[in-house]
């Protein structure tokens, strides 16, 4: 309860928290109090420089306090940034979000490791890491395995946002230091040279060796809200070579073959629904009459039931965006659930597709990234 953390006012029972802390250690202390671990802020232990999960200690203060009342449970107050943290920094106590205790140093190492993973990656060469995580923990202050796993993830975060390719073991996780965004856009903009070798390597067409269509269809990705922050200032805008989505969008050998793929999946697709015969129906539209229709390839549901298939190739990851036109977008409204996209991604590795089915505007986020300028304007 509000109230109850309210009363709360002794720096000495923090303290008496923190000691136990340090004494018992993370594990026991969190489970003897009930407590999960901080999602977002940790507070310091003036006397040792450990940080300690900043609800469990104020929980546990308070039976420190008040002795005959005990502790605090965590379904009796509220944490994060409204509430414990104001509490601990009125009480004299430094209160730090996860992750953004790093210095510099440990920022750039971080990302030139990660760089190189995703180098290695890009080339197809095999790699692992947990051994990059255990050389990079040499490099920092005492940094634990999942720390460095949290930042890997962070820089996969920022990546995505710029429409880069990420190492794909690492999912993308918001809320990244504003250091380390800094350092991932100024990386990017000083190794022009190395991007680039990551972008062109994967945008490489390479025919996938074994096409074993059963194990190919996944869910799409969640479509995710995130909070833009205020106040970073100018964006950061990148060469047109690097920018992700619109290669892919641009290497039309890439979509060609992703095409022809996705004719394969359609021929099994369509046995396995027990209509064979409908495959021989299937019309490459793309190929035959080229772009501008608003689908790629016309196939069937069921017999006298089309089916018109959108396809967007990557070799990027699942979660990777692609650019879908105005054309394209007003054809799925038109046709309601006959419309289908389908994201074929990891193509040169082991091709997955998701689909997504009738309008997308309620399925991802869209934005305008062209214009088409003229001195005509419309008016209802």
């Amino acid at each position: 309860m509000a109230v109850e953390l309210l009363r709360l006012q002794s720096p000495a029972a923090i303290q008496a928290a923190l000691d136990e802390f340090s004494r018992v250690g993370r594990t026991a202390f969190l489970t003897r109090y009930g407590f999960g671990k901080s999602r977002d802020f940790l507070v310091r232990d003036g006397k040792t420089g450990q940080l300690c999960d900043s609800k469990a200690i104020v929980g546990a203060a308070f039976g420190h306090q008040f002795p005959d009342e005990g502790p605090l449970k965590p379904a009796d107050f509220s944490g994060g940034e409204a509430t414990v943290v104001p509490k601990l920094q009125r009480l004299g106590f430094e209160v730090v979000r996860i992750g953004e205790d790093w210095t510099s140093d440990e920022v750039q190492a971080t990302v030139t490791s990660y760089f190189e993973m995703l180098r290695l990656e890009a080339a197809q060469q095999r790699y692992t890491k947990t051994e990059f995580n255990a050389q990079l923990r040499q490099h920092l202050r005492g940094r634990s395995k999942g720390s460095v796993e949290l930042k890997y993830q962070n820089i996969s975060a920022v990546l995505h946002d710029l429409d880069l390719p990420f190492v794909r073991g690492y999912k993308p996780r918001s809320n990244a230091q504003l250091l380390l965004r800094q350092a991932v856009q100024q990386f990017v903009v000083d190794q022009p040279g190395l991007v680039s070798q990551v972008v062109d390597a994967m945008e490489e067409i390479k025919t996938p060796g074994q096409q074993v269509f059963h194990a190919s269809l996944v869910g799409p990705p969640n479509l995710e809200t995130v909070v833009e922050v205020a106040g970073r200032g100018p964006k950061v805008r990148f060469p047109r070579k690097t920018n992700w989505a619109q290669r892919d969008e641009a290497n039309r050998n890439l979509g060609r073959a992703g095409e022809q793929w996705v004719i394969g999946f359609e021929q099994r697709r369509l046995a396995d629904a027990g209509h064979p015969e409908l495959f021989q129906q299937l019309d490459w539209v793309s190929d035959r009459l080229g772009d501008g229709i608003g689908y790629d390839i016309l196939s069937h549901e069921r017999p006298g039931e089309h089916r018109f298939i959108e396809v967007k190739t990557t070799n990027g990851g699942h979660a990777s965006s692609f650019i879908i036109s105005r054309n394209e977008l007003d054809f799925a409204a038109e046709a309601e659930e006959a419309f289908h996209l389908y994201r074929v991604f990891q193509f040169r590795e082991e091709p997955k597709l998701y689909i997504l089915k009738g309008s997308l505007a309620d399925q991802v986020h869209l934005e305008p990234i062209d214009y088409q300028a003229s001195f005509r304007r419309l008016v209802g």
